[in-house]
């Protein structure tokens, strides 16, 4: 008999893991779509004969239409379901995708980055909402980190197949390719994954917190059998939902002021966790790097290999976090991750003034080409087990019930202006003084960890109800 019962429980946690997996492919989808411009800027830039200026912009629109995606995903979420949002999402990352593949000209293609860049906010918003609602909460925190690691996995995906397309072009991703250039195919392939999220979305259940709000307890109670097991009362659970959702008063942004005197403290620290997570810029490495390592006289195919392992140290720096986070706590992760990434920026922006122009070649000496590439790698990987991890779960945390969603809106649009702001920023900024720029990233780690020792309390083993 007990033997029964450890089937049916590894069953039902089978299909809680599957059905969790499906709804974080969208992470997968944001990782991978973001990213995947990376390999394609020096083809872009090539066959549009465009400036550093419109390459920041266009490279960054997409964060723009991320930024609009998080903001809509949930109110039409709740109005139309956790799924249709899915569906949705997974039909505008196919069409973005193939649109910018397609595209005629540079604003052409800034436009269906838009498209997508609206996908990546709706999969950014949908997914952890939905994960958290079907997970039972014995595994809810593991099944939660399924998001951030296939965010990770995606983006190591995209850097994989830029790398395999312009090895099938020749070495180049202007090289021709099926009747197209391996740039345009480099964002075309983003339509695989997306039609497979849009099959996996229509194969798995609704939210039963959603149904039970549009008046549908049977179909919940359905779902919750599934997904609780037989040992759980589903009448109570159901009762439990329908009181919660009862006494809920969505959060207005006027909750976050004091009265005459500004936002909350609170608030303005997690805007400032979200904004140095950004500041120290991350994404100038999966956005830019390929072009970065060119652009120091490294070849097309060594750069986009590069930037690959550069992916694959994120996904076990970002295992690393996984497995620390509840151990050694916010704060202490926070302030190596803040000590490991001010060193090795600083150590890169001293390789990068290296670099000597001989006519239009750029070469860097044989020491300081490989300590910039071991520096670029160890931030990456401090990155990954420190604020890549640890800012989200603090932000889910570190706020008080009664302001939480609001705050943590806020605070997820900060992020995404200051993604932009950097993204944007950097082809201008490294095309005038690269080692000025990446010391100038360094002094936001530096600063990152200050901000951390005077106004980040821990977390670590606190009940959400004690956040004040």
């Amino acid at each position: 008999m007990d033997g029964v019962r450890d089937s049916a429980a590894h069953h039902r946690l089978g299909q809680v893991v599957f059905i969790a997996g499906a709804a974080a492919l969208g992470g997968f989808l944001f990782g991978y779509d973001s990213a995947v411009i990376n390999g394609a800027v020096t083809g872009i830039r090539s066959r549009f004969a465009v400036g550093a200026f419109a390459i920041g912009l266009t490279v960054s629109s997409a964060l723009l239409g991320s930024a609009l995606g998080a903001w809509v995903a949930g109110r039409l979420a709740d109005r139309a379901g956790r799924l249709r949002v899915m569906r949705l999402a997974a039909v505008l990352f196919a069409v973005g995708s193939i649109g910018s593949g397609l595209a005629f000209s540079i604003w052409d293609l800034a436009a269906w980055r838009v498209l997508g860049g609206v996908a990546i906010g709706m999969a950014s918003v949908i997914g952890p909402a939905y994960i958290a609602e079907v997970a039972p909460a014995a595994y809810r925190g593991r099944l939660g980190s399924f998001q951030q690691l296939a965010i990770v996995l995606g983006i190591a995906v995209s850097q994989l197949v830029d790398y395999v397309l312009a090895e099938a072009a020749g070495g180049d991703v202007r090289g021709p390719l099926a009747g197209f250039e391996a740039w345009r195919w480099m964002l075309i392939v983003c339509a695989v994954p997306a039609t497979i999220y849009l099959l996996l979305a229509l194969a798995i259940p609704e939210s039963p917190r959603f149904l039970i709000a549009m008046g549908r307890p049977a179909a919940a109670r359905r779902i919750l059998a599934v997904i609780e097991g037989p040992g759980v009362d589903l009448d109570a659970r159901i009762a439990e939902i329908q009181a919660v959702l009862r006494g809920e008063r969505r959060p207005r942004f006027a909750d976050l002021r004091r009265a005459g005197r500004g936002l909350l403290p609170v608030v303005w620290a997690g805007i400032a966790l979200s904004a140095f997570q950004q500041f120290v810029g991350i994404n100038v490495i999966f956005y830019y790097s390929s072009a970065l390592w060119q652009s120091v006289g490294l070849s097309v195919s060594r750069s986009l290999l590069i930037s690959f392992s550069t992916s694959v140290i994120n996904i076990v720096g970002t295992l690393i976090a996984i497995a620390l986070v509840d151990r050694a706590g916010r704060k202490p992760l926070l302030l190596a991750g803040s000590i490991g990434m001010a060193v090795s920026l600083a150590t890169a922006a001293w390789a990068f003034s290296s670099a000597v122009r001989t006519g239009g070649t750029v070469r860097m000496p044989s020491p300081q080409g490989l300590v910039a590439l071991l520096a670029a790698h160890v931030f990456v990987l401090f990155f990954a087990l420190s604020w890549g991890v640890v800012v989200w779960v603090l932000l889910g945390e570190m706020f008080p019930n009664r302001i939480r969603a609001a705050a943590l809106g806020v605070a997820a649009a900060a992020q995404w202006i200051a993604n932009w702001l950097v993204t944007v920023s950097f082809p201008t900024l490294g095309a005038w003084n690269l080692p000025l720029t990446y010391a100038m990233y360094a002094c936001f780690a530096v600063l990152s960890g200050a901000f951390v020792v005077a106004f980040i309390r821990e977390t670590k083993g606190r009940a959400l109800e004690e956040m004040g």
